[in-house]
């Protein structure tokens, strides 16, 4: 951590706000926090964690804000929007990951010479499980985590998307994220809860005959609406959960990163299942209220 202090907090060369969302994160927050202590203009919004989440985003200086959840998409919205930012770039964090001293320079540089309509920057992640870097079993390594303020807005309530009004370029540095920090029990628990939401979110899709473009999927210079319409698609393929395991075991070769890897592609298809499993529920449930629907008959009352 020693390379952060080669970065003058005070100096006109920070030109970039951060953003940490976090409900009862008291394990990640202190290294989070951290990676980020180049940055004088630090801000925790939290979602009323009952944890020493709050007490130690203040030992280490960050502002703390807390706001009721109420939504994935709006309370990142909310952050981004209503939070008294120094700086015109904002970078977006969750509490499992972490900003190398490379990147940070690299940040920190770019947004000194950023040409004009240029409003986001996307940056790769690195996923560890434990020590092991899942170098072979992500299925994108690109997310968009550095904004100008007041150009992005979030959309999708799981899995959201951030959309930037104007040009995205690219960082060549990366940064990490520990998705299994906290333990398997509670990435299970999680993603339990994230697959009810997608399911609920492809029905509804599916209730509105929502549409998705194969040529968009495979040809969009734009990577976010490129990455919907393939997650669209990929949505209406029968299969899917051992179609995503073959897909990351092997073709992403993520065998190549031991038994870590292996585990990783496994969940991934665990995840994929849930949602499979609790979509053909709610369109079970919906079938058959529309059959009660229309089997019910109104009966006749002749009055004499």
């Amino acid at each position: 951590m020693d390379n952060f202090k080669m970065i003058d907090k005070n100096s006109l060369y920070n030109q970039i706000s951060v953003l940490i969302l976090t409900k009862n994160e008291q394990q990640d927050l202190p290294d989070c926090l951290q990676s980020v202590s180049w940055c004088d203009d630090i801000h925790v919004f939290d979602s009323y964690s009952e944890d020493d989440t709050v007490k130690l985003a203040k030992e280490a200086g960050a502002k703390v804000t807390q706001r009721q959840f109420d939504g994935y998409a709006s309370q990142r919205n909310v952050a981004l929007s209503a939070l008294p930012y120094s700086h015109s770039w904002i970078l977006i964090l969750d509490a499992d990951e972490r900003i190398p001293a490379e990147l940070a320079r690299e940040m920190l540089e770019r947004v000194q010479r950023v040409q004009v309509g240029v409003n986001g920057l996307r940056i790769r992640r690195r996923d560890y499980f434990g020590k092991t870097w899942l170098k072979h079993s992500q299925m994108t390594p690109y997310y968009i985590r550095l904004v100008r303020k007041s150009k992005a807005r979030y959309h999708r309530e799981i899995n959201e998307v951030l959309e930037v009004d104007g040009v995205v370029e690219d960082l060549k540095g990366h940064f990490e994220h520990y998705p299994f920090s906290k333990g398997l029990h509670h990435w299970l628990n999680k993603h339990n809860t994230y697959s009810s939401m997608e399911a609920k979110r492809w029905v509804e899709e599916h209730r509105g005959n929502l549409s998705f473009s194969l040529q968009k999927a495979l040809f969009s210079k734009d990577f976010t609406e490129k990455r919907y319409h393939q997650k669209g698609i990929f949505y209406k393929i029968p299969g899917r959960p051992l179609i995503k395991w073959l897909y990351l075991a092997f073709w992403k070769r993520s065998f190549l990163d031991g038994r870590a890897g292996l585990t990783n592609a496994t969940l991934q298809a665990i995840y994929e299942y849930f949602i499979v499993i609790k979509t053909r529920e709610l369109l079970d449930k919906e079938s058959s209220a529309e059959e009660i629907s229309d089997n019910v008959t109104v009966p006749l009352i002749i009055h004499s």
